[in-house]
């Protein structure tokens, strides 16, 4: 069984890189119209199809990879700059322009933009490869699923919520929260790249 720690530090890493507290807003300008059945179909399809994208990519991910002739090592180094990345868009607040240029209105927006990219998007389908990547037992991997499960299933919560959310948090309670996520996420994108050049032995173990 993983210990806590580590479950701990897939939780983090799974809810910042999605965000669910960030997409809640833009579930509202994504659903507008509908009435709030219609709401929780597309809101539940989304969180499905995330899903399944996430659990290829924590399955299947290395092995794609090493088909492709990429070493492990490499993509937690490339991983851990994607989601640093990720990182300083959120503590500049660079994402929400970018969220919001996905955010039109579709006939049926579950597929796109809500299941990709933004709950199953690069960040986290790197995020499900290194973080199985770090566990060597069937145990391990099914506990980082699990958490992937919490975590879509709290950004359905959200998805729920969001029209409440947005009028408790107001604009400044959701910068707060992104830029202090976006502080985890870097510290948690720098251990990838530490972790990655030690196996790769560019530092010492």
């Amino acid at each position: 069984m993983p210990d806590i720690a580590f479950l701990t530090t897939a939780f983090v890493t799974l809810f910042v890189i999605i965000d669910p507290v960030g997409l809640a807003p833009l579930f509202i300008p994504l659903t507008a119209g509908m009435d709030a059945r219609q709401r929780r179909i597309v809101g539940a399809r989304a969180c499905i199809i995330a899903v399944a994208l996430l659990s290829v990519f924590g399955l299947a991910g290395e092995t794609i990879l090493s088909t492709i002739g990429i070493s492990m090592p490499a993509f937690q180094i490339s991983g851990g700059v994607l989601l640093f990345l990720t990182a300083l868009d959120m503590l500049f607040d660079r994402r929400q322009p970018r969220r919001e240029g996905h955010a039109q209105q579709s006939p049926d927006p579950s597929v796109f933009p809500l299941a990709m990219p933004l709950l199953a998007g690069p960040g986290a389908m790197a995020s499900m490869i290194l973080l199985v990547n770090q566990t060597e037992t069937t145990t391990g991997v099914l506990a980082v699923h699990a958490v992937m499960l919490l975590v879509v299933a709290a950004a359905f919560g959200f998805f729920l919520l969001a029209p409440v959310l947005e009028r408790l948090l107001g604009r400044v309670g959701e910068m707060v929260v992104t830029r202090l996520m976006g502080l985890l996420l870097a510290a948690l994108a720098t251990q990838f790249v530490l972790n990655g050049a030690r196996a790769a032995g560019v530092i010492p173990v």
